[in-house]
């Protein structure tokens, strides 16, 4: 089964949380990733984001505006599609992939301060235990830092 990780945030937005876990992703753990979105606009204001979100680094990516997919590293979308090979799933928004199994990792990361949010992340959680993934919770301390909670 696929190890998901729920990411709940607390202090930092999406934006902020997104590009070091994606460059983690890439550096350390030598894996490609789709980032799934809520909607076509939200996908285009995340491609512009990892653009410009750090002077000194630079993240690869791309989406369908770009092409390419199979040689994108990072691959941002609003369709339930693996078109770069991506061993690494980040949902974002809310977004939901029935297609969790090819991946070996999901990462599901939802707005802790947004109640809408976080019921819609349970009923996720619920879900992906009741179909027997391997699941754990992370969340923000005071320092910005994610840590394992279960």
């Amino acid at each position: 089964m696929t190890e998901i990780r729920f990411y709940h945030l607390v202090r930092r937005r999406l934006e902020d949380a997104l590009p070091r876990m994606l460059q983690a992703t890439l550096e350390r753990d030598k894996r490609r990733a789709v980032v799934m979105a809520g909607s076509a606009e939200r996908v285009e204001a995340l491609t512009e984001h990892l653009w410009t979100y750090d002077d000194r680094g630079f993240l690869p990516h791309g989406d369908k505006t770009d092409g390419h997919a199979t040689l994108q590293p990072v691959w941002l979308t609003d369709a339930d599609e693996n078109p770069n090979g991506a061993e690494v799933l980040f949902l974002t928004d809310g977004a939901t992939s029935a297609r969790v199994g090819d991946y070996t990792l999901v990462c599901d990361i939802f707005d802790g301060n947004d109640p809408d949010q976080v019921t819609a992340a349970r009923a996720r959680w619920t879900a992906a235990r009741d179909a027997g993934h391997e699941l754990t919770y992370w969340q923000e301390n005071d320092r910005g830092a994610f840590e394992k909670k279960g």
